[in-house]
C-alpha cells in the first residue's frame, strides 16, 4: 500500500535586496503617478548634468525629489530654499539607495506666477552684476544718420515708429531687421538682430520695440540673452515695448527705455524746428561770447599799452644786446681753452704709441699667449690621462660584475614560458617547461620532479 507524507508547513520565499526593492518601485509606480504635492524647497542643489536635487517637506515631513534636466530646462524661473511651491510628478524607487523619491515634472510657485519669480530673480541677478548701472549706459547721438529698428514686420509698432520718424526728420535712413517678438524661438531673433547691427555697423541708433500685451506676450524681451545682448551692444539701444506701465528686463538694460515704440521714436530724433531752434541758440550763444572775449581783449590791450615796461623796452633791448656780447666771448675763451686741452692730450697719446713701444707690446702680449697655450695642452694631457685610467678602472669593475661570468663558472639562470625569471621554487609545478640559459646559448626543459632545498 503506498504511503503517502503530508507537509503542511508554508514554502518559504527567499527575496534578494533587488528583488525586493523592484517590486517595492513597481508598487508605488502603479499606483502614486500623476502627483500634485505642495510644499516647501530646501537642500537644492543643480548637478553638473543639469539635474535638480531638492527636498519637499513641511511641518512634520518631508520627501526627496528630482528633476531631470530636460524638465528643468523647461522652467521659467530657478527653485531656491525656502520657496513654497506646488510639483506635479510621480513616486518611484532610487534602487541604488532603496529610497523613494518624487520625480519631479513641473514646478509652480505657490503665489507668485512662475514668469513673474523668473522676472524678479533675473532682474535682481542682474543688478548685482551691473548691467542698470547709469554708469554704463551710452548717450543718444544727436542726428543719427542712420536707425536700426528691431522689431515685427506685420505689428502696429513698426508703423507707428516708421510714421514718427518720418514727420520728425524726412529722409532718415532707417533699416528694419523683422522678428518675431512672441512666442517660441522670438529671444533667439532679437539677440541676432541686435548682433548683426553691431557687427556691420549698419546703424547709429538701435530701437527696439513693440506693442503692448501680457507678460507672457512681452516675456521674448524679458529673457537672459536678450537683456546680454543689449548690454553687449556697442550701439546705443532704445527700448519701446508695451505701453507705459509696463516693464522688461530689456528696459532696465538699454541705455534709454520709452514708455511706447512711438516715443521712442520721438526720444531718438528731434524734428527739424527743433535743430533749427538749437542751432539758432548755439548761434547767439556764440557771438555772445565772441563780443565779451573781443571786449576783454581789447580792454586788457589798453591797459598794456599804459604800462611803463612798453616806455623801457629800448633800455630792456640794449641790456639784454650787451649781456648777449659778454656770453659769446666768455664762450669762446673756454672754447679755445678746451681745444688747447684736447690737443695736448693727444700729444701725449702720440708719443706712447711710437712704433718701439707697439713691438715692444705686441712681443710681450705674444710671449703671454704662447705661455698660456702650453699650460692649456699640458692640463688637457693630465685630465686626458685620468679620464682613460678612471675608464679602464670601471670596465674592469662591470666586467667583473657582469652576469654573464656567472655564467662561464657554471651556473644558470631559468625562465618561464612567459620568458618571466624563476627566483624561487613556488613558481615551478611538475611538468611544466622551462627555458635554462648558460653561458654560450639557451635550451628548453620540462620539470619532472620538484625536490626542495633540505
Amino acid at each position: 500500500m503506498a504511503q503517502f507524507s503530508l507537509d503542511l508547513q508554508p514554502q518559504r520565499r527567499i527575496w534578494t535586496v533587488a528583488e525586493l526593492t523592484s517590486f517595492i518601485r513597481e508598487l508605488l509606480e502603479g499606483h502614486l503617478r500623476d502627483l500634485w504635492v505642495a510644499g516647501e524647497i530646501s537642500n537644492f542643489r543643480e548637478a553638473q548634468s543639469g539635474h535638480y536635487y531638492f527636498t519637499l517637506k513641511d511641518d512634520r515631513a518631508q520627501i526627496r525629489c528630482v528633476c531631470f534636466r530636460n524638465e528643468a530646462r523647461r522652467l521659467p524661473f530657478r527653485p531656491e530654499d525656502g520657496l513654497r511651491v506646488t510639483v506635479h510628478g510621480s513616486v518611484s524607487v532610487y534602487d541604488a539607495r532603496g529610497e523613494y523619491q518624487l520625480y519631479v515634472e513641473h514646478i509652480e510657485p505657490v503665489g507668485l506666477g512662475a514668469l513673474q519669480l523668473a522676472f524678479e530673480q533675473l532682474k535682481k541677478r542682474l543688478e548685482a552684476e551691473g548691467l542698470f548701472d547709469a554708469a554704463r549706459k551710452k548717450p543718444l547721438p544727436m542726428l543719427p544718420r542712420r536707425i536700426g529698428l528691431v522689431t515685427s514686420p506685420a505689428g502696429a509698432a513698426v508703423r507707428d515708429i516708421l510714421r514718427v520718424l518720418r514727420r520728425r526728420f524726412p529722409g532718415l535712413h532707417i533699416l528694419v531687421y523683422p522678428v518675431r517678438v512672441q512666442g517660441e524661438g522670438a529671444a533667439e531673433e532679437i539677440v541676432e538682430a541686435i548682433r548683426f547691427f553691431n557687427r556691420k555697423r549698419l546703424a547709429d541708433v538701435l530701437i527696439v520695440a513693440r506693442g503692448g500685451g501680457s507678460l507672457e506676450d512681452l516675456w521674448a524681451f524679458n529673457e537672459e540673452a536678450v537683456a546680454r545682448a543689449i548690454a553687449a551692444s556697442l550701439i546705443p539701444v532704445v527700448t519701446g515695448i508695451g505701453h507705459e506701465t509696463d516693464f522688461t528686463i530689456a528696459d532696465f538694460v538699454a541705455d534709454l527705455r520709452a514708455p511706447t515704440p512711438s516715443a521712442a521714436a520721438e526720444m531718438v530724433v528731434r524734428t527739424q524746428e527743433e535743430f533749427r531752434r538749437h542751432i539758432g541758440e548755439l548761434e547767439r550763444r556764440l557771438l555772445e561770447r565772441t563780443r565779451y572775449l573781443l571786449l576783454t581783449r581789447r580792454h586788457r590791450l589798453q591797459e598794456l599799452r599804459g604800462h611803463r615796461a612798453f616806455r623801457r623796452l629800448k633800455d630792456l633791448l640794449r641790456q639784454r644786446s650787451q649781456h648777449l656780447d659778454t656770453l659769446v666771448s666768455t664762450l669762446g675763451e673756454r672754447m679755445r681753452a678746451h681745444l688747447a686741452e684736447h690737443r695736448r692730450r693727444l700729444l701725449h697719446l702720440q708719443n706712447r704709441l711710437s712704433p718701439l713701444q707697439l713691438r715692444l707690446h705686441v712681443a710681450h702680449l705674444r710671449s703671454r699667449l704662447e705661455a698660456t697655450g702650453r699650460r692649456m695642452i699640458e692640463q688637457t694631457r693630465n685630465r686626458l690621462a685620468a679620464a682613460h685610467q678612471k675608464l679602464a678602472s670601471v670596465a674592469i669593475q662591470l666586467d667583473e660584475r657582469s652576469p654573464l661570468r656567472l655564467l662561464q663558472r657554471g651556473y644558470a639562470v631559468c625562465y618561464d614560458e612567459r620568458g618571466a625569471l624563476l627566483r624561487t621554487i613556488q613558481q615551478v609545478s611538475p611538468g611544466q617547461e622551462v627555458q635554462v640559459q648558460l653561458a654560450d646559448g639557451r635550451f628548453a626543459a620540462r620539470a619532472e620532479r620538484i625536490l626542495k632545498a633540505t
